[in-house]
């Protein structure tokens, strides 16, 4: 089993940035990809980016890309995702999520919520 936990979110005003933190536990040798997903009152889960640990290899949502980096630190073993020029349609509860092969996503956690205001 992996546990995840995020960290980071809060309020914050457009244009301004935020950190979010995923920090993983646990059997962490199996995660292959850990991604970064949100959702939005009313809508449904979306995907905004992933990163592959053994390559660092990254992939963004054209909805945040140029914004939002991620990144990972392996002695550590968290997940960064750092969000830039923040806007408020990027409010939302975050989601990090681990993967342990390529047909999806095995471990989430338990979220942390981003408020842009306008």
């Amino acid at each position: 089993q992996v546990q995840l936990v995020e960290s980071g979110g809060g309020l914050v005003q457009a244009g301004d940035s935020l950190r979010l933190s995923c920090a993983a536990s646990g059997r962490t040798f199996s995660i292959v990809a850990t991604g970064w997903f949100r959702q939005a009152p009313g809508k449904e889960r979306e995907f905004v980016t992933r990163i592959r640990w053994s390559t660092g290899t990254t992939y963004y949502s054209d909805s945040v890309k140029g914004r939002f980096t991620i990144s990972r630190d392996n002695v550590k073993n968290t997940v960064y995702l750092q969000m830039n020029s923040l806007k408020p349609e990027d409010t939302a509860v975050y989601y990090c999520a681990g993967a342990i092969n390529e047909r999806g996503y095995t471990y989430w956690g338990q979220g942390t919520q981003v408020t842009v205001s306008s």
